[in-house]
């Protein structure tokens, strides 16, 4: 592993986190590998979601948490990097919850980028 590609990826979890802190469709769609899938439970019922309807469900957040002054809540709980893969999990809050989120990265064309996300809801 090496240090850029450990920075790197921090600022791919940023910008994700960004995406849903400010409702920025735009940043989901930079943080997120085209065909990624996101995927959990939410009141014990399974949400799978593409990028685009995920992307759609954090611009609806309105105002968003930034604009609302909402407490930053982000943290890269561990990061493995092998190769051009990794996986990392972050905390976050968002929508009134602290999710878990384990993310799944790969490395196309010198950016990491999240290509699947799996949520587990904390509380």
């Amino acid at each position: 592993m090496s240090d850029s590609d450990h920075d790197l990826i921090q600022e791919t979890i940023q910008t994700y986190f960004d995406s849903m802190y400010e409702s920025d469709p735009d940043k989901v769609h930079k943080a997120f590998h085209p065909n990624a899938k996101i995927t959990g439970y939410i009141n014990n019922r399974l949400q799978e979601m593409t990028v685009p309807t995920f992307a759609d469900m954090v611009s609806g957040q309105q105002p968003s948490a930034k604009q609302k002054g909402e407490v930053i809540q982000l943290e890269t709980v561990s990061l493995d990097i092998a190769g051009d893969t990794a996986i990392a999990r972050v905390r976050d809050g968002y929508i009134g919850l602290i999710f878990l989120d384990t993310l799944s990265f790969l490395k196309t064309e010198g950016e990491w980028v999240i290509y699947n996300k799996l949520f587990h809801v904390e509380s």
